[in-house]
């Protein structure tokens, strides 16, 4: 995963935060039982929030205690026990680490060397849960091959990744699994992998790597692109998925409170958005050049 999907930390409440905490924690257990203490160095936010969000749809209660661990050998902190989703979490974190650097490696961009840290877990997942691995690695086939064919829409750029989250969304909750459910992961799926091209605009734009903003629009850089004539565009685009998560949530019962989902929906993931829209690498060089006076 990429990390984007954050909690908007300055409205997020004492016990939330101490939830999403202990749930950080719980996934790292989570993939240190299925795939090894080296397969923990690809935790990401974003598997720690689908834990969240899985678990409060699942109505599946989490048992948090206070515990140790290789990392916290010292000092014990509050952490989520290990139960048979976040070992599928974990599993699933595994996978996407794996196949990332395998990625990379193809790209020419190394990770040879990274990618070893995650290859006897990534073995693990496989015999333990091959379903997992086959959304994974199916989903990613077909990412590859769009961005092969250098296609220009930005629906269809991001919907392999898309498929791929709502897929396991259906294969984790099993009969809890709805419509509602699946558009919701859908859109989680789609945001993630937009904000992450978003992103990597000017660093794509450089390196002539496939972008799908990029294709679409051929601004020379992210700055150009969001205050020129289709900044409002782009904004729909993201506002668009941000109303589909929320009338989808609506329709969907949850187990426990929706503070900490909600706060990361709808407060952390809009914010990271205006973060990344505003954090333009031109714009930055532009500020550093210096400036010279006038001479008359």
């Amino acid at each position: 995963m990429f990390g984007y999907v954050r909690a908007d930390t300055p409205y997020l409440y004492i016990k939330d935060e101490k939830l999403y905490r202990a749930m950080y924690c719980g996934v790292c257990k989570g993939i240190a039982e299925v795939c090894g203490h080296s397969a923990r160095m690809g935790l990401s936010y974003d598997v720690t929030f689908l834990s969240v969000l899985l678990h409060n749809i699942a109505k599946q209660d989490v048992v948090i205690e206070k515990q140790h661990c290789l990392t916290h050998c010292i000092r014990s902190r509050m952490m989520a026990n290990v139960d048979e989703l976040t070992r599928r979490l974990g599993a699933l974190n595994t996978a996407l680490a794996y196949y990332k650097y395998t990625d990379d490696i193809e790209d020419g961009d190394g990770g040879r060397v990274k990618r070893l840290l995650f290859k006897k877990g990534f073995r693990r997942v496989k015999k333990r849960y091959p379903e997992i691995e086959r959304i994974v690695r199916e989903n990613l086939k077909n990412q590859a091959l769009t961005e092969k064919k250098n296609v220009a829409s930005v629906d269809q750029a991001a919907d392999a990744t898309a498929l791929m989250i709502a897929e396991f969304s259906d294969y984790a909750l099993e009969d809890k699994a709805t419509e509602e459910t699946r558009n919701l992961f859908y859109a989680i799926g789609k945001w993630i992998y937009l904000i992450d091209a978003l992103d990597d605009y000017d660093k794509d734009k450089k390196k002539g790597s496939y972008n799908p903003f990029v294709l679409a629009y051929g601004k020379e850089c992210k700055r150009e692109l969001v205050s020129g004539e289709y900044g409002e565009e782009i904004r729909f685009i993201f506002d668009s998925l941000f109303f589909t998560m929320r009338e989808c949530v609506e329709k969907i019962p949850f187990g426990f409170n929706r503070d900490l989902t909600d706060n990361i929906l709808f407060r952390g993931m809009p914010t990271t958005t205006k973060r990344v829209m505003e954090d333009c690498d031109c714009k930055k060089k532009r500020d550093k050049t210096p400036q010279t006076k006038d001479t008359e």
